[in-house]
């Protein structure tokens, strides 16, 4: 098979071959992304003086994705984040899914989520692919057949597109989530950046990080960042769902975050009714990183639009529901500037 110019053949596993492919878009801004896991391994934007900067975390070595275990740039599901004991119930039938997170929780979809399979390259241009895969019924036993797709695009100057689309033959839970640790100040801390989130509203966890149901107010708390706060300066770590303030399904202002070192800023736009907002506390130390950086706590920051975590069980958040014939849909913009 001829691949195009921007695709290259970068290792197997399992019998599937595995590919990176680079996106360039006109103001210079590139991007590598991967078939496996759908995921975006290294992203380059552009300064005022027209130089590159990184924009977020990734490994110079494939080995490193295929087990990657904190998820970095991977696409994230059939459902993200957690579900409370593993379990849900659909159509008067119960589901019993992998407790992969100290063996209590489902985390991020299960043991091979679809941020550990092959995907295919479905489109190619110069500044956007398109992977697909088809989820059969039962994988990490999950009811119904799901084709779904992901596609990354870069739109001049700076700006990361990510579009996810999904439908199914059976009514089954989906939340999709795109988890790149980004970076404004490589080798500084996560802690230092000023952040400000659009939500009045979070989902308050218990001790297995698992939400419990109430949407509580940030007023008055360490997670009130609806006015831009030094992330460090409430003393608390961040792992935690942000309920939105605007209209659900309208790309709208989510989230902007700042290095008051480097001037960099990135905002996040989405259409989904969550933003997990992770410091990276409990990143996975690596020397093997890009521009030979060292991972670790407080590398980067995720900000993973998405649904609320566990909505498979708490009816009072929106519906994680996708029946057949349905339309799944999430489109989410990182802009650097």
């Amino acid at each position: 098979m001829t691949l195009p110019d921007n695709v290259t053949r970068i290792g197997s596993t399992d019998g599937e071959e595995l590919y990176e492919v680079a996106l360039t878009a006109a103001s210079g801004a590139r991007a590598r992304v991967l078939s496996w896991g759908a995921t975006l391994r290294d992203l380059r934007v552009p300064g005022p003086d027209g130089s590159l900067h990184p924009g977020v975390l990734g490994f110079t070595e494939l080995q490193r994705y295929l087990a990657n275990p904190s998820y970095l740039g991977a696409t994230c599901g059939r459902v993200a984040n957690r579900i409370g004991g593993g379990r849900f119930t659909v159509d008067g039938r119960s589901y019993e899914l992998a407790r992969n997170e100290r063996g209590v929780t489902h985390l991020h979809g299960g043991t091979r989520g679809f941020s550990h399979r092959p995907w295919t390259i479905a489109a190619v241009d110069e500044d956007t692919v398109t992977f697909a895969r088809t989820a059969p019924d039962g994988e990490e036993s999950y009811p119904g057949n799901l084709d779904l797709s992901c596609t990354y695009r870069l739109i001049s100057p700076g700006t990361l597109r990510v579009e996810m689309e999904a439908r199914s033959d059976a009514t089954t839970p989906v939340n999709l989530a795109h988890h790149s640790y980004f970076t404004l100040d490589p080798r500084r801390s996560s802690h230092e950046l000023v952040v400000e989130i659009a939500a009045s509203r979070y989902t308050p966890l218990d001790a297995l990080k698992v939400p419990t149901g109430e949407i509580a107010a940030v007023e008055g708390t360490g997670y009130d960042l609806r006015s831009p706060r030094r992330l460090g300066d409430a003393g608390i770590t961040y792992d935690i769902n942000f309920v939105l303030d605007q209209s659900l399904g309208e790309l709208r202002f989510a989230a902007r975050v700042a290095s008051p070192r480097s001037g960099r800023t990135l905002e996040v736009w989405t259409t989904e009714p969550g933003l997990q907002l992770y410091d990276a506390s409990m990143l996975a130390e690596t020397d093997k990183g890009l521009d030979g950086l060292t991972h670790g706590k407080h590398a980067g920051i995720c900000l993973e639009a998405q649904n609320f975590p566990d909505a498979v069980n708490h009816p009072g958040f929106p519906s994680p529901w996708l029946g057949p014939g349905e339309l799944y849909r999430q489109v989410t913009e990182y802009r650097f500037s």
